[in-house]
């Protein structure tokens, strides 16, 4: 009896980075001028690479993408969980976007070890939309039948998912590139809708964002963002090139400490689509679909809960001054006055409590160190002293407000009034997105707590201290 070795599964760090590139590679086929964009970051982060502390390295920069997709119901969500589960990227965090009058709740895919996250940091923002919170019962019920009768995965993908539960989540070369391929089909823009071009206007009318996930064959991706280390030059610079840009960046105004996550965008493109008549459902008239769009975005450190009080006020104080009709180089003027009160050295936000930090050893000890009262802490006469490094964690999340200030900037001029949206809010429902998923989200906070203190941990390992002995 001939032995035949066992097939090698693909390991999922490097079946993420595959998808992430394969996925690159579509959208900029499908919208060129992304192309532009991973020019203008590339050229920026290259000559700051050598000069920031917040960069990793720039084979990590230049690889780093996020992107976003838009979903429909509870059994999407839950086959996207399982795609993602293959790729080591798990559900982090819950955003109400409702807040910002959207019928959307959300959550982020992503590698959630230190280890995974350093090899192919990608991310996928991912909504799913709320029917209740439409105002419309006309275009609740229009919404749901189209979601209900499109199916955005092929029966080959399916397969693959099913035969990687039966390999305890593993699949063999050969299997990776059938599921890569046909992964791809689920993200990919489709030039013929799934809907008439009168159903079409009947959602767009109740909101353009649920015309956008309703109408259409795929959960098209809508954005993929590659990360820079200016954004405020790189918003510059697609002025300069003429692109349509954005007015405002969303987040934080600039520091000199980033925190958190500034993005920014060019404006949606208008898209060739032919929807089916409502006359013969087999006769196609052409038209333009609004959605997707190109966005930039700049990461600093993440914020502990304090530090994130701190940032919700300061930003609730910024758009209430920017809700008084200022222009957005007066917005931006107020913003950077207002968020003056939040420390913008790395000391001060780190001895505040308002950032995550992973701390580890830089300089050999000949004895225990023993704490002398100079500092608050052993940890802080270490860090003082040269001993210990602190190095703020870089956010690797998203901000409600941020998203719907993207979104809502790349909506149809026919987009519903302020007031209508404002009417839509209704409130966070995490128990409703984890029972659509079919498992629980990870805690953001608990997620960097945990990064801090596992550096901590072996700090005190390596100098011979305890955790205790090390922060209080």
């Amino acid at each position: 009896m001939s032995f035949v070795a066992p097939q090698k599964h693909v390991d999922k760090s490097d079946l993420r980075a595959d998808f992430a590139a394969a996925m690159s590679a579509m959208y900029k086929a499908e919208v060129p001028l992304y192309a532009d964009l991973i020019e203008i970051v590339q050229d920026i982060n290259q000559s700051l690479i050598s000069c920031s502390s917040l960069a990793s390295n720039l084979e990590r920069l230049t690889t780093e993408r996020h992107g976003a997709i838009r979903l429909g119901t509870a059994h999407e969500l839950h086959t996207i969980q399982r795609i993602f589960k293959l790729l080591d990227m798990h559900p982090v965090g819950y955003y109400d976007l409702s807040v910002a009058g959207l019928p959307m709740h959300a959550t982020a895919f992503r590698p959630t070890s230190v280890a995974s996250l350093e090899k192919n940091p990608f991310r996928v923002f991912t909504t799913l939309l709320r029917p209740e919170l439409l105002a419309s019962a006309r275009a609740r019920a229009l919404a749901k039948a189209l979601l209900a009768r499109r199916n955005i995965f092929s029966d080959a993908l399916v397969r693959m998912l099913d035969t990687a539960d039966s390999q305890d989540g593993q699949l063999t070369d050969a299997q990776a590139k059938v599921f890569v391929g046909e992964a791809l089909r689920t993200f990919s823009w489709q030039p013929v809708a799934a809907s008439t071009d009168r159903e079409y206007e009947i959602l767009k009318a109740e909101h353009p964002i649920l015309a956008d996930i309703a109408c259409f064959k795929t959960a098209h991706i809508n954005h993929l963002t590659p990360r820079t280390l200016n954004i405020s030059r790189a918003q510059r610079t697609m002025v300069e090139r003429g692109m349509r840009a954005k007015e405002r960046i969303e987040g934080p105004p600039p520091r000199a400490c980033p925190i958190l996550l500034r993005q920014t965008s060019f404006l949606a493109l208008e898209e060739q689509v032919s929807f089916y008549t409502d006359a013969d459902a087999g006769s196609l008239v052409p038209s333009t679909h609004t959605a997707r769009f190109g966005e930039i975005e700049q990461r600093g450190a993440a914020l502990t809960p304090t530090g994130r009080d701190l940032y919700d006020a300061l930003l609730a104080e910024s758009a209430a001054q920017s809700s008084a009709g200022l222009g957005p180089a007066a917005a931006d003027a107020a913003a950077k006055q207002v968020f003056a009160a939040f420390p913008d050295t790395w000391e001060s936000l780190r001895g505040q409590d308002l950032i995550y930090c992973r701390y580890a050893v830089v300089k050999r000890l000949e004895r225990k160190p023993a704490f002398t009262g100079a500092h608050k802490t052993l940890l802080d006469q270490l860090v003082a002293d040269g001993c210990v490094e602190a190095v703020p964690i870089t956010y690797e999340d998203f901000l409600t407000f941020s998203a719907a200030g993207i979104f809502r900037s790349n909506l149809s001029s026919a987009s519903s009034s302020e007031d209508d949206l404002s009417a839509q809010k209704g409130g966070p429902d995490q128990a409703g997105l984890e029972s659509a998923l079919g498992a629980p989200l990870l805690d953001i906070y608990e997620w960097y707590d945990g990064v801090q203190r596992a550096s901590l941990e072996a700090v005190g390992r390596e100098l011979g201290v305890d955790l205790t002995e090390l922060t209080i």
